[in-house]
């Protein structure tokens, strides 16, 4: 019989990520994860499909085992564990063949949760049997490492790993371990010395080495003030590109370029002199010439509205695409981007957004003409191609599931793809036949010049003869957007009896950058207008009950949701998730305040020739939610990360603050040890608290 969603799908549902298909094709390798219910941590381990056979099992056997990676000759499994020793020795009796189950890993470092971590690390295993082992030196590289690529001869690694500034005493030299621990103060010298989820960061960066295969011995390959990311290896072996952020204003301008450096003498030369942005590469076949998807618009909104480019040494970059899609991106330091290939017939793949939904293009290097391959009615975030570029594993999430896997072959010529033999395996199955999901209906809104993209999400029993509260959802970003896919309060609430309306307004992604910018300088006008006109043409609906409106939003989303309530009293709850209540203050506290405030919010404070801030405090204070306390009639339940140093809690300690003083109906929730993106990364039970308080709310007064 089947059920609604409850919060506990947070430690039923399993996650699938980090596709790597090995050069043939025949075999695909991805990140499984999942809830321990036992002791309520989350897990991950490598999954190995033999897409021929149609076997598949898992491949190690480390509690948080991620990003796996084929050698270029297949005999090698390279992927990243948290801990720097062995873990027992591998069986090779089952099929994939892989290790046997891990004993608990020693702690080094304390996470979320109070839960014991230790630093990513890489390691390597056979693919034909063989017992795991770390590649680098732990003694030469002791910080968490984010990304890596395989030379074209397998012998070498490079990856991006984090590098803990250095300590010593007076004259430098290393201090000894105190018996007792002893407190210690903080030294900050530029802006940027901490990051939402990283957290302190200081004079730490990220920077790119070398790993040689055999022997593990580990160099490293750059240094300075900055970070280095994103290390893609030349087809000729000679080069090694990387995304970087060394411009003499970064400390005050979110941004980044595209490096190359040469194996033979280790200088590194700036390939896209002109772009504000640079978030992926690719090489071409012949290793002259690099695809990036990057952007002039300064602000690093490259993140939201890319475009494809062709990089020479020594000349200006050429644009090859429009707008009329974006190239997909990971976020840096915590989503890796999906794969972009460069064929020898002068085609490049990738993956990219239009109106909310994704699809595999491709587009010929010559002439800049883009087709679609295949997608839409999903969002897709990763992509791996085999060798030949003709097999490609897509992870995607549609309205009816979480992310899965999917394997297609390309044709050549661009004729329509198929779906591959082998698929792996479909991890969500029995579990969303118990608790089906909510339905979608796609509709558009007409609002001036502007047609608005929305999504409403239906109750699996829905009945149109009924009438059903409804629940205003609003994206974050402010440039984010709602996509076809699987996102677990959505679910929540509409399979608990809610409709749920997503709307993606003025300034959201994936519908041109005009449409995306036009909320730069103007958070709570045109955008909240265009929601408003959403929940008016669907409150004409019969079936709604416009007598029981409720809002939710997180991020900029919450920002909004608290704008709205202190407009308009025509909702009767409010969840509010991690807001930013007052712009102003954001900006001296927020991790970004100042790269991302700046381009937002147009709060140069450079522009002020020596002025005082009043003015801009005061021009602030009128974009802010907490201008607008007084106006507040609407319970209000504010979400918290205690953590968080994208949105500091202290905005919603003083949103709180206000309306409590006021009178109304307010009550927060923190949550400890918890960032920005707790919602993704948190402890299942916090994750799983967020989703039951905000049904619970809902429930209450709606």
């Amino acid at each position: 019989m089947s059920s609604p969603h409850t919060p506990e799908m947070i430690r039923q549902l399993r996650t699938v990520a980090e596709p790597s298909l090995s050069p043939d094709g025949s075999k695909l390798a991805y990140t499984l994860g999942w809830v321990d219910q036992d002791l309520m941590e989350s897990r991950s381990r490598i999954m190995v499909a033999d897409l021929v056979s149609g076997e598949e099992g898992e491949f190690t056997q480390g509690p948080k085992d991620t990003s796996a990676k084929f050698s270029p000759d297949a005999r090698l499994l390279a992927f990243l564990r948290p801990g720097p020793g062995p873990i027992n020795n591998p069986a090779n009796s089952s099929q994939p063949t892989g290790e046997s189950r891990a004993a608990p890993l020693a702690s080094k470092q304390r996470g979320q949760q109070g839960q014991q971590v230790q630093p990513k690390q890489l390691w390597v295993i056979p693919t034909g049997g063989g017992e795991s082992r770390p590649l680098n030196s732990i003694t030469a590289v002791s910080g968490d490492i984010v990304d890596y690529a395989w030379s074209p001869d397998g012998r070498t690694i490079v990856f991006s790993a984090d590098v803990p500034a250095a300590t010593g005493g007076s004259n430098g030299e290393p201090e000894a371990e105190p018996r007792v621990p002893e407190p210690h103060v903080s030294v900050v010298r530029h802006l940027h010395y901490r990051h939402d989820t990283l957290g302190w960061r200081g004079d730490s960066h990220f920077h790119l080495f070398l790993a040689d295969v055999t022997s593990g011995e580990t160099t490293q390959l750059t240094d300075g003030d900055w970070d280095d990311t994103a290390p893609v290896w030349s087809p000729d072996g000679a080069k090694i590109a990387f995304v970087s952020g060394r411009k003499e204003d970064r400390d005050i301008r979110a941004g980044t370029e595209a490096y190359v450096i040469s194996l033979s003498d280790g200088k590194p030369h700036l390939w896209s002199d002109g772009l504000a942005g640079v978030g992926a590469l690719a090489w071409s076949p012949h290793s002259d010439v690099l695809v990036a998807v990057a952007s002039e618009s300064p602000g690093y909104m490259v993140v939201w509205q890319g475009w494809l480019y062709l990089l020479e040494p020594g000349s200006h970059p050429q644009r090859l695409t429009d707008d009329t899609f974006r190239p997909c991106l990971g976020f840096p330091h915590w989503s890796r981007s999906p794969e972009i290939r460069w064929t020898q017939d002068g085609r490049i793949l990738f993956l990219g957004d239009c109106r909310g939904e994704s699809y595999l293009y491709q587009v010929s290097a010559a002439t800049g003409k883009a087709t679609t391959l295949l997608g839409g009615g999903c969002q897709s975030t990763d992509l791996s191609l085999d060798a030949g570029a003709e097999i490609a594993a897509v992870l995607s999430s549609s309205p009816g599931a979480p992310a899965e896997l999917r394997c297609y072959r390309l044709a050549p010529n661009a004729q329509p793809p198929s779906q591959a033999p082998g698929q792996p395996a479909q991890h969500n199955r029995e579990y969303l036949q118990q608790h089906p999901p909510a339905s979608m209906e796609r509709l558009t809104v007409r609002r001036g010049d502007h047609l608005l993209d929305c999504r409403l999400f239906l109750p699996p029993d829905f009945d149109p003869a009924l009438r059903y509260p409804m629940v205003l959802d609003i994206h974050g970003g402010p440039n984010g957007a709602f996509y076809d896919s699987f996102l677990s309060w959505q679910q929540l609430l509409a399979t608990n009896g809610y409709l749920l309306l997503a709307v993606n307004p003025r300034g959201s992604s994936t519908y041109g950058e005009d449409f995306m910018m036009a909320v730069l300088d103007d958070w709570g006008g045109e955008d909240y207008l265009d929601l408003m006109e959403a929940v008016d043409r669907l409150a004409e609906r019969p079936y709604v009950d416009e007598t029981r409106l409720g809002v939710h939003g997180y991020s900029y989303g919450g920002y909004m949701a608290s704008w709205i309530v202190g407009q308009t009293n025509r909702f009767r709850a409010a969840v509010v998730g991690a807001p930013c209540i007052d712009l102003f203050s954001m900006y001296g506290t927020s991790d970004i305040g100042v790269t991302f405030g700046e381009a937002q919010w147009n709060s140069d404070l450079s522009l002020l020739n020596g002025q005082p801030l009043d003015q801009l405090a005061l021009k602030l204070l009128r974009r802010s939610p907490i201008t607008y306390a007084p106006a507040v009639e609407t319970p209000v339940l504010l979400l918290h990360g205690e953590a968080d140093l994208r949105c500091p809690i202290g905005q919603s300690e003083a949103y709180f603050t206000v309306l409590k003083r006021l009178g109304k109906i307010v009550e927060m929730v923190r949550f400890p040890d918890c960032s920005h993106l707790f919602l993704r990364q948190g402890h299942p039970r916090l994750r799983e608290e967020y989703l039951a308080r905000t049904l619970s709310w809902f429930q209450r007064y709606l």
